[in-house]
């Protein structure tokens, strides 16, 4: 294949041209598409998101999808359900809340009808979040009960 002269001094001032006309397009381009929270060294399955573990970076690539953390509160105590990678992307479905009860722990059970209420200790039989339905064992009686974790990590014990 051949090129005649004036297209190889065509070809060759478009190059830089173009080159000038994409610079000056991409950076508002770029500038809208935000930032994204990548990890500084490699978070695994079950460890507790802290602030000194991530960063936020300019997204520079324009194919980039999904739902991923655009900010560092999206992510900091949160817990990572997969191993998450020094440089790419958190994907806001590798992350969970952390448990307000684990499981063999030492908990308050609670049980309240009007005016009274009773308390005992308990031990989760599972770990939970805040909200969750979880059976628990009373550790005075051996008896299991159902009931919803608390915000202060007791336990609200349903009545039958």
């Amino acid at each position: 294949m051949t090129f005649s002269r004036k297209n190889a001094i065509g070809a060759s001032l478009a190059v830089p041209v173009l080159a000038a006309f994409l610079a000056g397009m991409g950076s508002p381009v770029l500038a809208e598409m935000g930032t994204a929270v990548v990890p500084t060294s490699t978070i695994y399955p079950g460890e507790e998101i802290t602030p000194s573990r991530v960063e936020e970076v300019e997204v520079t690539n324009p194919n980039l999808t999904g739902d991923y953390a655009r900010k560092s509160k999206e992510v900091v105590g949160m817990v990572a359900k997969r191993t998450l990678l020094p440089g790419r992307t958190i994907p806001v479905s590798a992350l969970r809340e952390a448990f307000a009860v684990t499981r063999g722990s030492a908990i308050r059970l609670t049980f309240t009808i009007g005016n009274l209420t009773i308390s005992a200790g308990g031990t989760p039989l599972e770990n939970a979040g805040v909200g969750d339905l979880i059976r628990v064992r009373n550790t005075d009686s051996g008896v299991t009960v159902s009931g919803t974790v608390m915000a202060d990590g007791t336990v609200q014990v349903m009545a039958r």
